[in-house]
């Protein structure tokens, strides 16, 4: 018999736009997550704010020994702030090479600066990483707890790019996001496969005034990032200050760009004094932005997310899904800007993060609650029930078989798994009642769909224990 899966797969939902986009839960049980990577096979790794990467495999399952854990090299409680800790993770390309393994992590040392190292796996198991293997790349120093950004991703280029707060407190008083000579409100890139100081040598300010490693400038906490798989293009989230959140987007291969913090938050004036350029067309402003009233519900902190390029929910493809961490929605703009249309999240979860897996489906994760969720639009398993029709299907939870009563003769039956994969259909003779044999799946909630003989359907969740 199987073991009993004591937690059901809730959806939470609104219905707006064309689709309707919900978190399901995929696993949960993490502490304070805050980062999703994969390295190019089917797990994902969960990184825990206080130190631990995990290892989540495609059925929702934990390896019961993290794949590694740096808690020494990061600072801890009660120094650590909210800010702080192990933030980012990222794999090297070429990850998966017998001669390679590097992956590369974006941490807070006990000193309080910023770290960017490389690490190796294990070379005898591939779900281990090795903690003395440390190469430091980078390192800088941060005169506040707050506005660390911590992302980490490698872009089209193969270059590592990694994003920098303006170095904290409030309304960047040290005018640092502007300042070219410093690493911080910027986006740095790195050359990873070329000997320290790791600098590309088409970095804008290779070679004049300006620090070597910035990409770009101008940003109060670019908390998250990613780059578009299909199109290259690099899109931004910016935290704001006052009331703006904002969605920044331009070519990856563009470099040099002034986003235009502390100048602007947003596409408004924030403040003109210091180090803001004479001329407000060498700036970049966002391709879209919110308040933080927007739609009547409170929202205090955008957190980054993906384009969707999978192939499971086609209504989300090409769309750039992100989140409110105050307000726990989930939000949607097109390609090219603009509107943002909301969905409801999971109160109190917390989002901080986003990340894909091999196949370019999305999933995110609850700091607050240590849920990691898969980013699913409902419609593909939720068709409207018809209330003509009445069907009890028990037991719920199940072992091996269902039983299923309804007062109209069943056409047929489709079974989907909690990522919308049909895993089971059949079709049915003509009769009142029905014995489905259930005892192939693994644990687990499912979906069922019925189809009667008028072509009606119905849909049930259900537990396979």
């Amino acid at each position: 018999m199987k073991n009993t899966i004591i937690l059901f797969s809730f959806l939470f939902s609104i219905t707006s736009y064309n689709q309707d986009i919900v978190l399901q839960n995929f696993s949960n049980g993490f502490t304070r997550p805050i980062a999703i990577s994969n390295a190019g096979d089917s797990r994902l790794f969960i990184v825990e704010q206080a130190g631990l990467i995990k290892i989540l495999n495609s059925d929702g399952t934990i390896n019961n020994t993290p794949f590694i854990n740096l808690s020494n090299f990061i600072i801890q409680e009660p120094a650590r702030q909210n800010e702080q800790g192990l933030l980012g993770l990222t794999f090297h390309p070429n990850y998966s090479d017998t001669n390679n393994g590097y992956f590369y992590v974006n941490y807070t040392a006990p000193n309080g600066n910023t770290v960017i190292s490389r690490f190796k796996r294990d070379p005898t198991n591939n779900d281990l990483g090795d903690n003395t293997s440390e190469l430091k790349l980078l390192e800088f120093s941060q005169p506040f707890t707050n506005h660390n950004g911590g992302h980490l991703a490698f872009g089209p280029d193969d270059k590592l790019y990694i994003s920098s707060g303006d170095g904290g407190d409030g309304g960047d008083p040290g005018d640092r996001a502007q300042n070219i000579n410093l690493l911080l409100g910027k986006i740095l890139r790195l050359d990873v496969d070329i000997p320290s100081p790791y600098i590309p040598s088409d970095n804008p300010f290779v070679g004049v005034t300006g620090a070597d490693e910035i990409r770009a400038y101008g940003l109060r906490n670019p908390w998250k990032f990613s780059f578009d798989s299909e199109t290259n293009d690099l899109w931004i989230a910016d935290v704001g200050q006052q009331d703006i959140e904002e969605v920044n987007k331009v070519p990856g291969n563009l470099a040099g760009v002034n986003y235009g913090w502390r100048c602007f938050e947003g596409s408004s004036t924030f403040n003109s004094t210091g180090n803001c350029p004479t001329n407000n067309n060498e700036l970049t402003f966002p391709v879209s932005e919110y308040s933080h009233t927007n739609d009547g519900q409170f929202k205090c902190s955008i957190t980054g997310g993906y384009v969707y390029r999978g192939t499971q929910f086609p209504s989300m493809q090409g769309k750039y899904i992100f989140a409110d961490y105050c307000s726990n929605q989930i939000c949607l703009v097109e390609n090219n800007g603009g509107t943002i249309t909301y969905f409801n999240g999971v109160s109190g979860a917390g989002i901080a993060t986003f990340g894909t897996d091999i196949n370019n489906e999305l999933y995110t994760a609850g700091r607050d609650n240590g849920v990691i969720y898969k980013v699913v639009d409902q419609n593909l398993l939720n068709t409207p029930e018809n209330t003509e029709n009445t069907i009890s299907l028990y037991p719920n939870p199940a072992d091996n078989f269902i039983n299923i009563d309804i007062n109209k003769k069943i056409s047929t039956i489709v079974i989907y798994d909690h990522t919308g994969k049909v895993v089971q259909q059949n079709n049915f003779p003509e009769q009142d009642s029905y014995t489905y044999n259930v005892s192939s799946l693994p644990s687990g909630p499912y979906f069922v769909k019925i189809t009667d003989i008028n072509q009606n359907t119905l849909n049930q969740k259900i537990i396979i224990k």
